[in-house]
């Protein structure tokens, strides 16, 4: 039973996206051009914002977005430390110091209350994170953004049309979100790419400037940018499986209500209901034996994953920041107890249930 199987998602749509991937071969325009022109239109309009900008990763978004946000040297960010290590490198990369709020225990996403008391003189920005598919709500820290003149940014790499309890949408009420399009996102290309939302006209053609070294036209640079382009090739793949998303999704919201069912009297702490999740990863908490747990489902032939087992303050290459143990209590704690099983658009009610037993049955004999 595998983690994920993006080949098996593939399976049905195989020959569209060989007869896109023709398409692109036989144009002769491999970088941006009308194939990421088309993309970005149909992504923004499925994701309900007015500007989409493709660029080259879910990593490349995020620095694009920060820097069209004015992060830079000196400032700070406030975030999770409970994400990939991409949401606090990028800020470090902007020469920016990632400053961390402890998370919400339930839903494991960014604290609005502990990001609100993290804000200081310096902060530039706070970049929220809809961990496992799951969008914060962002109403609260809206307001104290906009009050205090902070840019309010998400980092949506897991969260493709989640939508929040208040009713807001990736990219609704902020400056942007980054989103990912690494294979096994809940819309994942053939490769990297990524993209940046945002209803700001103005911050979508900074994207754009940003992603080809800061140029305006041709040998024109009015700051320095970097590249992130987006493919064609990625971008004709995307095209193909964009139309799919709202089928996948549903899939996924099926599969972790299954979970949900089948987990019930385990003992493990199952993730909140939540209609507006898109569930990129069904996450429990396993309060004592996570590591042994994890080692008899591979004996069963169940593939797990731990998403993440160190929080982002205690990384070696955070140190510096001077943050230790015991500085942000849910993270770490949560960080010792998650522990994600299989879920895939493709995953059969078979096979789900056959995680379960296999849960179950490891339970039982500990």
């Amino acid at each position: 039973m595998p983690f994920a199987d993006p080949a098996a998602d593939h399976h049905p749509i195989a020959a569209e996206l060989l007869d896109a991937a023709a398409r692109v071969i036989h144009s002769g325009r491999y970088i941006l051009g009308p194939e990421v022109e088309a993309f970005e239109g149909e992504l923004a309009e499925a994701c309900g914002v007015a500007h989409a900008v493709g660029v080259s990763s879910g990593t490349d978004a995020l620095l694009a977005m920060l820097a069209g946000a004015g992060v830079g040297p000196g400032d700070e960010v406030v975030t999770s430390p409970f994400s990939f290590f991409a949401t606090a490198g990028a800020i470090l990369r902007m020469g920016a110091r990632p400053v961390f709020a402890d998370v919400d225990p339930l839903t494991l996403n960014l604290d609005p209350a502990a990001a609100l008391a993290r804000l200081g003189p310096r902060t530039r920005a706070v970049l929220v994170v809809h961990i496992f598919g799951r969008r914060l709500p962002t109403a609260a820290l809206e307001a104290a953004c906009q009050s205090h003149g902070i840019a309010l940014l998400e980092d949506a790499a897991q969260a493709i049309g989640a939508v929040a309890p208040d009713g807001r949408r990736v990219g609704a009420g902020t400056a942007a979100a980054a989103l990912s399009f690494f294979p096994t996102k809940n819309l994942g290309g053939l490769g990297d790419g990524g993209a940046v939302l945002t209803a700001d006209a103005a911050f979508a053609a900074r994207m754009r400037r940003l992603r080809v070294h800061g140029a305006d036209r041709k040998n024109h640079h009015l700051e320095v940018g970097g590249n992130f382009r987006l493919d064609a090739l990625q971008a004709a793949l995307l095209r193909v499986k964009l139309p799919r998303l709202a089928a996948w999704t549903a899939a996924r919201r099926r599969a972790a209500a299954r979970y949900r069912d089948g987990l019930r009297d385990t003992g493990l702490g199952l993730p909140p209901d939540d209609p507006g999740c898109v569930w990129n990863q069904f996450v429990v908490r396993v309060p004592q034996g996570r590591d042994r747990l994890m080692a008899q489902l591979a004996r069963a032939g169940v593939a797990s994953e731990v998403y993440y087992p160190t929080p982002l303050h205690l990384q070696p290459a955070l140190r510096a920041l001077g943050q230790g143990p015991g500085d942000l209590p849910v993270a770490e704690r949560a960080c010792t107890e998650v522990l994600a099983l299989p879920l895939y658009p493709s995953l059969s009610d078979a096979a789900i249930d056959r995680v379960v037993r296999a849960v179950v049955a490891a339970l039982q004999a500990r």
